[in-house]
């Protein structure tokens, strides 16, 4: 252990031996040598793990740590010693008598980068973002961590090493700093002095869009031209005599607040590829008009079924082009089997049409899910297969994968014994619905049409369904979704609000369900070492700290012992004077848990592969081919399984199954990440035009200001008290225990309360603003 040393702090500016003969004081402390790092995590004197900073400040992180039992904090820049979100750091436990509490404060806006010590203590930052949907959303660092005291107070420590950099190769969407204070004054002195040719060299800060991270030293002779502009920076190296990280300028994506620039840095934070497809892929694509041919389709195809006089329809989100799924539902009374009914579940057969070892299968291997934005699709595959030769249009003749399952039409529920039967099809549509069109017709009491009541069938077996999973401990959660309706011409948001859910929209999802847990229960049989899965992990019981606390501070029972009593805790946790307070509660559980992920099979044991929130022991995506490649490798796994074609090498190779699985893993957040930006940046866009009054809820209490949900709008916020409120000698009071807080005014906030908020935009400098909630 001598071999790794204790960091000391340094207290003294005397030059740094590593930065070139600058003649800077050092700032932070020098990094352990590789080997001296190793020791000490081998040693047990450090702790090694990836740092994980707050939404909206990098000067306030943790570590996880099991020699500690939990997570580790670390405070400030000094302590922070130049490791940013994502780092696999080295960390040293500080003596117990320096450890601390999390921040309680809430900072002003524009104090994400305070260089403060005793501020970055004390502070937590917030700006308005999109509500957290799940754990992975929400901001890691607020709240106790494990292993805490009663106190509050926190194992904390400091960075003495950096094992891997996080820092990304594609660069960091940023903008110039013309912020109060000196960066800010040079920034725009530079931009007034750059008018001539011989412009001079400037050293500017760019602050990144992604506020876990520091401000970025760059120089320049682009100043004035780069004031006003959304720009790409790239991070070169973080000597220990420079208070921000030294970095380099690539491109301008475009002005900022041009919808066009904004989505561009979207798509880079989230590394979501927008780069049209190569001719290569294109050339892999049947040429057009595509058309079903009956001797190549189905002569030559004996395994297919001809099933264009089957009706069929499917429903979706209006606008819909790339058409997955479609549902038919006939009696079986004809056939000697009276009271039952044959259920369909019809889905694209890509993979006729995508093949392994080509071009297209490679990229839609490595884009791995088509991205949905606000204004615009970001497909996994070429358009004219998306939109055309896979969408199950109404009234065109398309392939597909179709799995059929009976039903006893009394109970509504499968028929035991029965398997469900998988065979290839080609169809014809006889429509394509809205999900608002089904429900009209189910609803409508004089509409007798054969596809309403097949309509009206598939809907009762659907209640049936959802009936059996939430007995069995399948949980409904809540997260918000917001729905733009967006100006034709000028592609502008007309309106905003939260997407409507209705029994028609739970009627599909029943039944994509009800295909997904046969198709891996099929493929697990069939390989038992290479299916690919869907797990929901179990949350760990710290994972619903947060909830539970909520629940006692407003007197609610909650036992989350299983996903069951979970369940019905949250059934029984309504306010017959508060009609959202149950969906509040759900959204606070919903972000308690991880989102589910890809697996393979044979890496993880039977209780692993469960999905949780679904209360199914097993679970797969066969259902959206078109736009995920998971169903793609899960179709080319049920082709193998039917005998229809050889199964693929790379289908009985459990390490490159596991490449794709991490890969569609990365693809799916960051397309999630990327979906929640261009909300946030549509919803910002929107509020340009015209402020908006409307109910918000408390989410979270702090010290002095609460961070409050719109409900309407899908934002979460933070609303500060007024400047005096710690004058005078009083200050707000904070109740953490309570979940209150009590302003100088008198006035006590409690989670969950109501209030009623004006949401606007405040204009900033170089053509620059940022929402802004006021609390009425």
């Amino acid at each position: 252990t001598d071999d790794a040393p204790s960091a000391k702090r340094v207290k003294t500016a005397g030059p740094s031996s590593k930065t070139g003969g600058s003649g800077r004081g050092a700032i932070f402390t020098e990094h352990l040598s590789a080997s001296q790092t190793a020791a000490g995590i081998k040693g047990g004197t450090l702790h090694q793990g990836s740092l994980r900073t707050g939404r909206f400040s990098p000067w306030e992180g943790y570590v996880g740590s099991d020699a500690v039992g939990g997570d580790i904090m670390i405070v400030g820049r000094t302590d922070m010693n130049r490791a940013m979100d994502g780092d696999v750091v080295a960390v040293e436990l500080l003596p117990e008598s320096e450890w601390r509490a999390p921040g309680t404060k809430l900072a002003k806006p524009g104090e994400e980068h305070k260089d403060s010590e005793k501020e970055k203590g004390e502070n937590e930052t917030e700006t308005v973002s999109l509500a957290p949907a799940v754990a992975e959303d929400a901001d890691d660092t607020s709240g106790p961590a494990k292993g805490g005291r009663e106190d509050g107070v926190v194992p904390t420590g400091k960075v003495v090493g950096i094992v891997k950099r996080n820092w990304r190769e594609r660069g960091y969407a940023a903008c110039i700093d013309l912020g109060p204070g000196a960066a800010g004054a040079a920034a725009s002195k530079a931009a007034q002095d750059a008018t001539t040719a011989a412009a001079r060299s400037s050293r500017l800060l760019a602050v990144p869009q992604d506020r876990r991270l520091p401000k970025i030293r760059i120089q320049t002779r682009q100043a004035a031209a780069l004031v006003d502009q959304r720009i790409v920076v790239v991070i070169d190296s973080w000597p220990c005599d420079s208070p921000y990280p030294d970095g380099h300028y690539v491109k301008s994506l475009g002005k900022l607040g041009d919808v066009g620039a904004e989505t561009a840095a979207v798509l880079l934070e989230a590394d979501v590829d927008d780069r049209p497809f190569a001719p290569a892929v294109h050339a892999c694509v049947p040429p057009l008009p595509w058309c079903f041919d009956q001797q190549v389709h189905l002569q030559a195809q004996p395994h297919r079924e001809d099933l264009r006089s089957l009706r069929v329809c499917s429903v979706d989100p209006p606008g819909c082009r790339d058409i997955d799924d479609a549902l038919s539902c006939r009696p079986l009374d004809e056939e000697g089997m009276p009271g039952m009914l044959e259920l369909g579940v019809h889905i694209a057969d890509v993979t006729s049409f995508l093949h392994p070892d080509t071009a297209m299968d490679d990229e839609a291997k490595r884009r791995g899910t088509t991205t949905y934005l606000v204004q615009r699709r970001l497909d996994m595959l070429p358009k004219p297969l998306t939109e055309d030769i896979c969408s199950l249009r109404g009234g065109v003749e398309r392939l597909t994968f179709s799995v059929f399952f009976r039903f006893d039409a009394e109970t509504g529920l499968p028929v035991e014994g029965v398997a469900p039967r998988f065979t290839k099809a080609v169809i014809k549509s006889a429509a394509a619905l809205t999900y608002a069109e089904a429900q009209h017709m189910m609803d409508d009491p004089n509409d007798a049409s054969p596809l309403a009541n097949d309509l009206r069938n598939i809907n009762a077996c659907a209640r049936s369904l959802r009936k059996r999973r939430i007995d069995a401990g399948a949980l409904t959660l809540a997260s918000p979704e917001v729905r733009f309706e967006m100006d034709k011409e000028t592609n502008q948001p007309l309106d905003v609000g939260m997407y409507v859910t209705r029994e028609a929209n739970q009627m599909v999802e029943e039944m994509m369900l009800l295909a997904n847990v046969a198709s891996a229960e099929r493929i697990l049989r069939a390989f038992p070492s290479y299916a690919l899965l869907r797990r929901h992990p179990t949350p760990a019981p710290r994972m619903f700290d947060p909830l539970l606390k909520a629940c006692r501070a407003v007197g609610v029972e909650c036992d989350v012992s299983t996903s069951k009593k979970l369940a019905d805790s949250l059934d029984a946790a309504v306010r017959p004077d508060d009609a959202y307070f149950n969906t509040l509660l759900r959204i606070v559980a919903t972000r308690c848990m991880s989102q589910a992920v890809y697996c393979v099979s044979g890496a993880h044991s039977v209780n692993e592969r469960v999905h949780y929130g679904l209360a199914a022991p097993l679970y797969t995506h066969f259902t959206s081919p078109i736009r995920r490649y998971a169903d793609v490798v899960v179709h080319r796994l049920l082709n193998a399984a039917l005998g229809l074609e050889r199964a693929h090498t790379s289908l009985q190779d459990s390490e490159a199954l596991k490449a794709v699985a991490d890969n569609i893993n990365v693809r799916h957040r960051n397309s999630q990440m990327a979906a929640r930006a261009s909300v946030e940046l549509h919803t910002h866009i929107f509020f340009r035009k015209k402020a908006a009054e409307t109910e918000a809820r408390v989410i979270r209490v702090r010290a002095n200001g609460l961070i409050v949900f719109v409900p309407k709008f899908g934002i979460e916020a933070p609303v500060l008290f007024d400047e005096g409120e710690d004058e005078g000698g009083k200050k707000a009071v904070l109740d953490e225990e309570a979940m209150t807080v009590t302003t100088k005014a008198g006035k006590t906030w409690k989670v969950f309360d109501a209030c009623v908020v004006r949401i606007e935009i405040e204009e900033l400098a170089a053509g620059r603003s940022r929402l802004a909630i006021k609390i009425l």
